[in-house]
């Protein structure tokens, strides 16, 4: 195993990368995000049920959603703020030009059918393969319990999975060619 981990080093410097992730914070939205899965049913006919549960009968489960709404808001805003600085100051230029590249819909209430159905139907508009697009978005012809479960999935699963690649990238690319300018 020691070898095995070595050989990693020495190419990776994987105890350095690992040390600064270690060292770094878990933001609110990710652990009330997984708090939140134990009450939540992503079926079209319990999520609102559920989400209404958590909010009014759950100890505190009107906090826990209440965090995560406001702090996955605050990443955003936190993230848009990141790439203004980033552009005014330059830090997509060369050498960094990778490092630039870097849940309406589950309470099922109105608001998030009706974003589902929307968001979802934009891609009608592209010639040949809109509806194509449209359907594999959707898991069918209509927004229903095979949309749900799709954006439960990608909400839980999938965008965190991705989202944690390209941080992992931009974090390595950022230790290995520093920062372009002033903060």
């Amino acid at each position: 195993m020691s070898s095995v981990y070595d050989w990693f080093q020495e190419r990776l410097e994987i105890q350095a990368i690992a040390d600064d992730i270690t060292s770094k914070y878990v933001p609110p939205h990710v652990a009330t995000g997984f708090a939140m899965t134990f009450y939540y049913r992503p079926t079209v006919t319990e999520a609102f049920a559920s989400v209404e549960y958590l909010m009014t009968e759950v100890n505190f489960g009107w906090l826990i959603r209440s965090v995560h709404r406001w702090s996955a808001s605050m990443m955003v805003l936190n993230m848009i703020l990141h790439v203004c600085r980033v552009y005014l100051t330059g830090g997509f230029k060369k050498p960094r030009e990778l490092t630039w590249v870097t849940g309406y819909s589950l309470p099922w209430d109105q608001v998030g059918y009706w974003a589902c159905k929307i968001v979802t139907g934009v891609p009608d508009a592209i010639p040949v393969v809109g509806g194509l697009i449209v359907q594999v978005l959707r898991g069918g012809v209509s927004v229903g319990q095979s949309t749900l479960t799709r954006f439960y999935s990608a909400h839980t699963f999938v965008l965190p999975v991705v989202a944690a690649v390209l941080m992992l990238t931009h974090f390595v690319m950022i230790r290995k060619q520093g920062i372009s300018g002033p903060l």
